[in-house]
């Protein structure tokens, strides 16, 4: 699929116009090559990928936005609905292909696309046609752009990520999923509301599967840098372990409330995607809980990919931050590897 014809082509006999539009300066200098050109990729072209990719547009993210989809028609109506928003946004040349050869030199790779659940179909037998779904999309992607940075949020996130990791033969740290990113931060509005304050103010994590294995680390918890458990046990304030729980549990329940009112999610992810995106290519070396090789972390063993506090930036994970967890804590952390190790043991890969 090409890009949409250019404007500057429209003059008599096809002269680009561009060239004799604009009359050149004198004395001047190439480009400083410390201008970095800035390129993210992505894969799927759904609700998912669509409001990634509306979101990078929004926040100037990007210099070069590369759409690609198998559904060629969709692709490009999606592809012309954005490039006519161009007077209303940061200026990005944006192209959509089936062919990943538009990914070529992508310094980000985000992949949404994934199979949908038929009725009756087991998880496993879903996961395993998400997995020859990754086998036409990673390699490709991985040879078109040998130094780009992999986020995979096409769900079950840990295994994929694991998935993409093995198929694309990269290094770890140029491979993440969006894991519990968003389930923090929905984890942080409830615990805001609750409170009543802004919810950039509380700092909390949901690490482990994003999914139902998922920990809640309640004991590092703070608001405007006030522990909040250790503040209520030194204020003598009782509160009840089931609440707790019940928060965590909203968590969890989050997205399948939004699909059942909505359909889908996407805004949500949207944000968390670009969010993770600014961090990685701006090298904003900040933490967020996304899926990494946990391998020797927290008594973890195996080649297993779960959401740790991960330190992000232009090389990808740089770090893993060592937040303290109590014991609970942390075999509920090991627990939720095992879960994850028991599903990839299946795949054969």
């Amino acid at each position: 699929m090409q890009k949409s014809a250019s404007a500057s082509s429209l003059g008599p006999g096809g002269i680009d116009l561009s060239q004799i539009f604009f009359k050149p300066t004198q004395n001047t200098s190439t480009p400083s090559p410390t201008k970095r050109h800035t390129k993210i990729s992505v894969i799927g072209a759904g609700n998912v990928g669509m409001a990634i990719a509306q979101t990078i547009l929004t926040q100037d993210l990007a210099d070069e936005l590369a759409l690609v989809d198998a559904k060629a028609d969709k692709l490009r109506g999606e592809m012309l609905d954005l490039q006519h928003a161009a007077a209303f946004l940061p200026r990005t040349r944006i192209l959509a292909s089936t062919d990943y050869s538009a990914t070529d030199g992508s310094d980000l790779c985000i992949v949404t696309a994934g199979a949908r659940q038929n009725p009756g179909e087991s998880r496993l037998n879903l996961l395993q046609r998400n997995v020859e779904m990754f086998q036409g999309i990673i390699p490709p992607l991985a040879r078109s752009s040998p130094d780009t940075i992999l986020m995979i949020v096409s769900n079950p996130v840990d295994v994929l990520t694991y998935v993409a990791w093995k198929l694309s033969g990269f290094p770890s740290n140029r491979v993440i999923g969006s894991g519990t990113n968003l389930d923090s931060s929905r984890f942080r509005f409830l615990i805001a509301d609750h409170l009543d304050v802004n919810a950039q103010d509380v700092q909390a994590y949901i690490v482990g599967e994003h999914g139902d294995s998922s920990v809640a680390l309640w004991s590092s918890i703070s608001v405007g840098g006030v522990p909040v458990l250790s503040f209520l046990e030194k204020q003598q304030i009782p509160y009840e372990k089931e609440a707790l729980e019940r928060i965590h549990k909203a968590v969890v329940e989050s997205a399948d409330e939004v699909i059942s009112l909505k359909g889908y999610t996407s805004w949500a992810i949207g944000y968390s995607a670009a969010n993770l995106a600014r961090s990685l290519l701006r090298d904003q070396r900040k933490i967020h809980p996304v899926s990494v090789l946990a391998n020797g972390f927290y008594g973890i063993a195996g080649d297993v990919f779960l959401s740790l506090p991960a330190l992000l930036g232009r090389g990808g994970v740089l770090g893993v931050t060592n937040v303290h967890l109590t014991d609970e804590e942390a075999q509920r952390l090991r627990n939720s590897a095992r879960t994850i190790s028991e599903v990839q043991s299946q795949l054969g890969l």
